[in-house]
């Protein structure tokens, strides 16, 4: 890079590492709030990551674009990345909707790779947004990924990602086909942990609700004997 080209990737980098501070706040309080009305953490937890130069350059170029600065922020939506990992399948909408519902979040696209997921096998819902950055001058909206998926599709992406660069793309078809075998038995266990969580909770709500009827009868009797 040039002299002023690099002044202006460390500005660039500057923007988008406050880009996944402002996400990472307000995912940090929608957490904490669902936490004091329900009594439940939808998220696990949370990773967050500038993409290399060197990746950028190369998406670039597989695009056909020039690798420049302004190409950089004009066609790559993912320099910023947020993956936010949950419990359960239920929680990923939960959560892509409490993020789509933020005032100064503008949402650039959507792509649900659950319900509609990739040959590979593989499930996440992406979300390109953009936030505002407030700097001393301006105001800057930034562009940032969202990847919200369990903890189930975390392992298996993972794992993928390891496979897809150790053969550069091109895996055997009998590893593709037992990666996508494993991606079904990972959708199989996401639905029987959901069905569980559902079991659970319905009990507790029954429990509640006995306690609260064995309270009021208490209550009842407790006037009557005054």
């Amino acid at each position: 890079m040039r002299g002023d080209d690099v002044d202006s990737w460390k500005e660039v980098n500057l923007i988008y590492n406050s880009a996944l501070k402002e996400i990472n706040t307000k995912l940090e309080i929608l957490n904490d709030e669902f936490q004091h009305v329900h009594q439940y953490n939808p998220i696990e937890h949370i990773k967050s990551r500038i993409k290399r130069p060197e990746s950028i350059v190369k998406k670039l170029k597989k695009h056909g674009y020039e690798s420049t600065i302004e190409n950089m922020v004009k066609y790559v939506n993912d320099i910023a990345g947020i993956r936010v990992i949950c419990s359960f399948t239920s929680d990923i909408y939960r959560i892509a909707e409490m993020i789509i519902n933020q005032n100064d979040i503008r949402v650039l696209s959507v792509k649900d790779y659950i319900m509609n997921p990739k040959p590979s096998g593989y499930k996440s819902y992406h979300l390109i947004v953009t936030v505002p950055i407030f700097l001393s001058d301006r105001i800057v909206d930034a562009k940032v990924e969202i990847q919200i998926r369990t903890v189930a599709m975390d392992f298996w992406a993972t794992l993928e990602h390891k496979i897809h660069y150790k053969f550069e793309g091109n895996a055997p078809e009998d590893i593709k086909r037992e990666l996508v075998e494993c991606a079904n038995m990972v959708s199989e266990l996401d639905a029987k942990m959901l069905s569980l969580n559902e079991q659970i909770q319905e009990f507790a709500s029954n429990q509640a609700a006995l306690r609260q009827a064995a309270e009021q009868v208490a209550a009842s009797e407790d006037v009557k004997a005054i």
